[in-house]
């Protein structure tokens, strides 16, 4: 495919003008007129791979979801439970994709297509600080856009877990956030069933053994940021199990009900 790269990197209080990540997204688009657009997070370690290999990525899709991994070094309770997390939602995003049915994806690691942003630009909710990248899958599949997937070790970016639980869940309430918002019938469809299954396993913890294959299933088919076979443990699905439900319903119920910034 010929054409031209664009990297997209909002970064708070540079490009952004104190406007927020939509505002830098905005103005960092419409001043380039490459043809497809590589968005990434500013806190991200980049993929390796180059813009050769995107742009044949690109031949066949408008939209490219792209592998994103957490990583901690050297990794607390509650870091361990946010890679293991990612992990299972990282393996649930790459099989929904594949099965043509995508209800996940990140603005962290995205491929796009200019002409397909700038079309969807006033689709994206400026009024909500985050949720571009979701409200951007959400228009393609309404307007039957070309997306695709691409799982490859090189196209592999990693962030760093929130070190503290005050970051977790301020970062959980942000993207809790803007979920009232979708429209889409598979996204919605997926969050009402995680929601009545979370809130059952809160008010009755046994059923979290109803839940432990399904987790054991998607961090199975995890892969780590080298692209390779994530190696967890029983011990792992069993504690993501039990203490997801909790945080996940605080992040939840506090992100309909906080005010949430970039």
């Amino acid at each position: 495919m010929a054409g031209t790269i664009a990297h997209i990197t909002p970064i708070r209080g540079v490009n952004d003008e104190g406007k927020g990540k939509k505002h830098a997204l905005h103005r960092l688009i419409h001043a380039t007129e490459a043809d497809i657009l590589w968005l990434h997070d500013d806190d991200v370690q980049l993929p390796t791979a180059g813009d050769a290999e995107a742009l044949q990525a690109m031949e066949q899709s408008d939209l490219m979801i792209l592998p994103l991994r957490m990583q901690a070094d050297h990794p607390t309770l509650i870091e361990l439970l946010q890679v293991i997390e990612y992990a299972a939602l990282q393996s649930l995003t790459i099989r929904t994709a594949r099965q043509g049915r995508p209800i996940l994806c990140s603005g962290a690691n995205m491929l796009v297509k200019r002409e397909v942003w700038l079309e969807a630009e006033l689709h994206l909710h400026p009024e909500i600080p985050s949720g571009d990248d979701m409200f951007l899958l959400e228009y393609c599949k309404r307007t039957g856009k070309r997306i695709g997937v691409c799982d490859a070790p090189s196209f592999v970016a990693t962030i760093q877990a929130q070190p503290t639980l005050r970051d977790l869940m301020r970062q959980r309430r942000r993207w809790a956030g803007k979920a009232p918002h979708y429209t889409d019938q598979d996204i919605r469809r997926y969050g009402i069933i995680t929601a009545i299954a979370l809130t059952l396993q809160a008010v009755c913890p046994p059923l979290v053994l109803i839940n432990l294959p399904i987790e054991w299933q998607l961090l199975r088919t995890a892969t780590d940021a080298k692209g390779k076979r994530a190696r967890y443990k029983a011990w792992h699905v069993i504690l993501l199990a039990i203490i997801y439900p909790y945080y996940a319903l605080v992040a939840l119920i506090g992100g309909t009900l906080r005010p949430k910034k970039w």
